[in-house]
């Protein structure tokens, strides 16, 4: 029987499931009610993949903007049609590389730079996402987009394999820096493995893997999950009156001084409750944007 359970759950995705069956994995392990994931890894991938189980689905979207940090083994010489081991061989070249040249070809992806997404996204063009048209052979034009990325730094560099360490900002793919980075040195290459080690605040170390939480008991397990709260942390925080924290629940603006139109805040009854997010609107009041239900 499913029940109501709240929380946010920071699994270690095993290679070979996506994201969507591990989420559902995780669910029947709760016997959750609602779930949700805060952004996919790819089947090939493993790693941080932090999942929200019930009112902590309302908040899920704090975690969609938020840095991500990678182990990406990229194997130099081979170029597939997806980028990554999945997908078939379509080039195939002489590695003639040294460990300069491939710390100058990484220069040029530090910073602010343009990147053009690949066609093995889930990025949506006429409603559908792009790997559905790559599997039938179809090319979309895509435009470039403006990514940050924060490190890049190379963790071993063996034969023709090189492992990067990558902390990106939002909307950053690592099979498309793998990619262009074999079109930089000339010789090709495709992404061979990838690890998210880091997703906002929460590090790989945190997380739990589902052997793990298969064998615990179910007061165990939901001593695993973290706070719905823990997802707006970035937000500072307000901690209302009786009257206030009543006005929030039933969906109605408090005013407060020298606030910023558009400026996000944790609530919090005088109990410490957490209550969940208001944003200033256009008079300058604070109003609920998504609440818990308590």
């Amino acid at each position: 029987m499913k029940r109501k359970v709240d929380g946010v759950l920071l699994l270690d995705k095993p290679v070979g499931l996506s994201s969507n069956i591990a989420l559902q994995k995780a669910k029947r392990l709760y016997r959750a009610e609602k779930a949700g994931h805060t952004g996919t890894l790819d089947p090939f991938a493993t790693g941080l993949l932090p999942l929200c189980l019930g009112e902590a689905t309302k908040f899920s979207q704090f975690l969609l903007a938020a840095d991500k940090k990678y182990l990406a083994v990229v194997k130099l010489g081979v170029r597939t049609s997806s980028g990554d081991p999945e997908g078939d061989v379509i080039a195939q070249r002489p590695v003639n590389v040294g460990q300069a040249d491939l710390l100058a070809a990484l220069t040029g992806f530090m910073g602010e730079i343009e990147q053009i997404p690949p066609m093995h996204s889930a990025l949506k063009h006429a409603g559908r996402p792009l790997y559905e048209y790559a599997r039938k052979g179809i090319e979309i034009e895509r435009k470039a987009r403006r990514v940050t990325v924060h490190e890049l730094v190379v963790e071993s560099f063996v034969g023709d394999v090189c492992t990067l360490r990558v902390h990106c900002g939002k909307g950053f793919y690592v099979r498309a820096l793998a990619d262009e980075l074999g079109e930089v040195l000339g010789c090709g290459a495709h992404l061979d493995g990838l690890r998210r080690t880091g997703v906002g605040p929460f590090q790989i170390e945190q997380a739990q893997s589902l052997e793990g939480l298969a064998e615990l008991d179910e007061a165990q397990r939901d001593g695993c999950l973290l706070p719905a709260d823990i997802l707006a942390q970035a937000l500072e925080q307000l901690r209302l009156d009786i009257e206030a924290a009543w006005q929030i629940c039933h969906g109605q603006a408090i005013w407060l001084p020298r606030l910023t139109i558009g400026r996000q805040f944790r609530l919090y009854a005088p109990d410490g409750r957490f209550l969940g997010v208001g944003e200033v609107n256009q008079d300058g009041k604070v109003a609920p944007k998504r609440l818990v239900v308590t």
